[in-house]
């Protein structure tokens, strides 16, 4: 059990997808205009990494190495189809909010890379909570983005006006949105703010003497160092770009 719970805060804050590891980027900086899609597109993806890494641990001593992506895709592909009908069916605003990116969650990099770096390496309980802790990671991330904006893009919050609007007509000082936020650009300075502050913090640990894990390998493009699950029971062979 305490593997599993390593698997969830590994997932909310050691390796974040969104603050940590910065993958999966599309949906984050398109879809986080708002809190609550944020929040949609996060738990969608964390029913698809959980069965995914379900599926795939289970089939992991069946599929063939020469094989897996391909089969790793379809697992994908089927589960994000089942949920797109679901979200068509039941939530039919935030289904039509998210649009496109919901059935491109099927070349999410978080999944496929979840599937391939411990899915298809560890045994069924691990690689579910596996699956958990990186789409809570994912969904708070894309949460925390989307609430930003929509505060400061809009003065609401979850749909609800948490800041007063100001009125020129009526003389009424107030807030005025600053619209930029609820634009694409707005997305990539709310991500670099938040990522900063992160940063900050992480820094304040060091002063401290906290150790604080840092992203090593595959991730900073040095496979030979590669400290990551990705690379692991892998050889590295030294003057090429592949991991044997």
């Amino acid at each position: 059990m305490n593997k599993c719970i390593e698997r969830i805060v590994n997932g909310i804050v050691k390796e974040n997808p969104t603050f940590v590891m910065l993958i999966g980027m599309c949906p984050t900086l398109a879809v986080t205009t708002s809190a609550i899609n944020g929040i949609g597109m996060g738990l969608s993806t964390t029913l698809v990494l959980v069965f995914s890494n379900l599926l795939i641990s289970l089939l992991r001593k069946i599929i063939p190495d020469s094989a897996r992506v391909p089969a790793f895709i379809v697992v994908v592909a089927s589960l994000v189809t089942i949920v797109q009908f679901l979200l068509q069916g039941y939530v039919p605003s935030l289904y039509a909010s998210l649009g496109i990116y919901i059935p491109l969650i099927v070349v999410n990099c978080i999944i496929l890379g979840r599937a391939e770096s411990y899915a298809s390496k560890n045994p069924v309980l691990p690689s579910i909570f596996d699956g958990i802790g990186m789409g809570l990671g994912f969904t708070v991330g894309l949460t925390c983005i989307g609430a930003v904006r929509e505060i400061l893009g809009s003065g609401q919050i979850f749909g609800f006006q948490l800041l007063p609007l100001a009125d020129a007509a009526a003389g009424k000082a107030g807030f005025t949105p600053i619209t930029i936020f609820v634009l694409a650009p707005g997305a990539f300075f709310v991500l670099a703010m938040l990522i900063a502050i992160q940063n900050a913090f992480r820094e304040a640990k060091r002063k401290k003497g906290i150790a604080v894990k840092e992203r090593t390998g595959c991730f900073d493009g040095d496979c030979a160092a590669c400290a990551s699950s990705c690379c692991e029971g892998k050889v590295f062979t030294a003057g090429t770009d592949e991991k044997e």
